[in-house]
């Protein structure tokens, strides 16, 4: 049995309403681990294994005359003709529900397929590596019920009560270490084993998935361009300069992003641009979604090391802003977007969240404690200019502490 993952009763739910949910997220997040524990009894078929590839593409017609509903299709993008025939076998009973779930590893071919054929009959969910709680076999914390029923009325004393189930150190392990389960869990047990899987881990991604997906691509080129953009993770990208260092041009730069962030390795960050008052940065902000990847990259080799790293604050930024996307991706809210905001005079937040219960930016540092006139210069920008009705402050206190009444303190570990 896999850990349990706080995203299950999402995907239930959805079965209750679609005839197919499709589950995606990187290779090996633990996609597969989870449909087939949560239904055991359905029939299972793996797009890249040639047997299961064979049967079903070789008669598509025939394979779904015998299997109409229970079945699950990992690794769908694999046969992008699987999307048209679904349509039909479908429409031939529109009522029913729970029928098929698909998963994928590489977004373009699965979004592709979902927008041509099978628009209002599937949704999708997307999948991460372990969040923090669901290694530690914690469930969700109350603090995203909390942002979701957050309105404009509501009493941010409300967030005095919350706890922590993990610990700051917990906390830090998994920043450092990333969330992918097989290394983390196999190398509990051999040292060693989680070095070699990072490694193993960037090379199957290029040779397999990217080539598949993408034959003419310079394969060394776009290798290189994964460690340089190391460097640059959780920075404002300046794209003639990746251009200049890799001698290619500003385009193939912006199609190598581009893939990266469709196959969920890379997260491009957009500027927040709703307010008319400030004159708002506009390049694109964009990390790396595990930062385990990031810090193999970087040979990172410890926690110590980590910490006085130049990356480290960029690093945890990320590695926040990830945690509250998955938590918040793991209810049943709607519509969120997630940006970040910076003006022509420097004042920044990290990450701005976007609902239907308004704006709620959050400011991310790394340190224990706070300088309340410099690390609250943001946030209380921000509120002032948007009339935003609450301002999270993430770092690695000891206490959620109200630090205005509109600014709350949050340590790391109760994300």
């Amino acid at each position: 049995m896999g850990k349990a993952r706080i995203i299950e009763g999402k995907i239930n739910h959805l079965l209750e309403m679609f005839p197919v949910v499709a589950v995606v997220g990187p290779r090996q997040c633990g996609k597969s681990t989870l449909v087939r524990q949560m239904r055991p009894e359905w029939r299972y078929y793996d797009l890249e294994s040639p047997d299961d590839y064979q049967l079903i593409s070789s008669d598509p017609v025939a394979f779904f005359a015998l299997n109409s509903a229970g079945v699950i299709i990992d690794e769908a993008q694999q046969y992008p003709e699987l999307f048209q025939i679904l349509r039909g076998v479908i429409d031939q009973d529109r009522q029913k529900k729970g029928r098929f779930i698909l998963t994928g590893s590489s977004s373009p071919e699965i979004a592709k397929g979902i927008s041509e054929s099978l628009a209002g009959r599937i949704v999708t969910v997307e999948m991460w590596p372990f969040k923090q709680c669901e290694y530690y076999e914690k469930r969700i914390p109350d603090i995203y019920h909390l942002l979701i029923a957050n309105g404009p009325d509501s009493d941010n004393k409300d967030f005095l009560s919350l706890t922590s189930k993990i610990s700051l150190v917990e906390s830090m392990n998994v920043w450092f270490k990333g969330g992918f389960p097989e290394p983390l869990i196999v190398g509990e047990r051999h040292p060693g084993f989680y070095e070699q899987w990072q490694e193993n881990y960037i090379k199957d991604y290029i040779s397999r998935d990217i080539r598949g997906l993408f034959p003419r691509l310079n394969m060394h080129s776009f290798r290189r361009f994964m460690t340089l953009l190391a460097q640059f993770s959780g920075h404002q990208l300046n794209m003639s300069e990746i251009a200049r260092a890799l001698e290619v041009s500003v385009t193939t730069v912006k199609d190598y992003l581009d893939i990266i962030h469709q196959t969920f390795i890379w997260r491009n960050l957009l500027p927040f641009s709703k307010n008319k008052l400030k004159k708002i940065q506009k390049a694109k902000k964009g990390f790396f979604r595990d930062q385990g990847l990031l810090h193999s990259f970087l040979k990172i080799r410890d926690l110590d090391s980590l910490l006085i790293h130049p990356v480290a604050g960029f690093s945890f930024e990320a590695f926040v802003i990830e945690e509250i996307i998955r938590g918040l991706q793991s209810t049943m809210a709607t519509g969120l977007e997630y940006t970040y905001y910076r003006t022509i005079d420097k004042s920044e937040v990290d990450l701005v969240i976007d609902g239907v219960n308004g704006l709620i930016p959050v400011e991310i540092k790394l340190s224990s404690t706070i300088n309340r006139r410099r690390d609250l210069r943001g946030l209380k920008n921000f509120i002032s200019d948007t009339g935003a009705n609450l301002g999270i402050l993430v770092n690695r206190g000891r206490r959620v502490e109200l630090l205005t009444d509109k600014v709350i303190q949050l340590p790391v570990n109760y994300l």
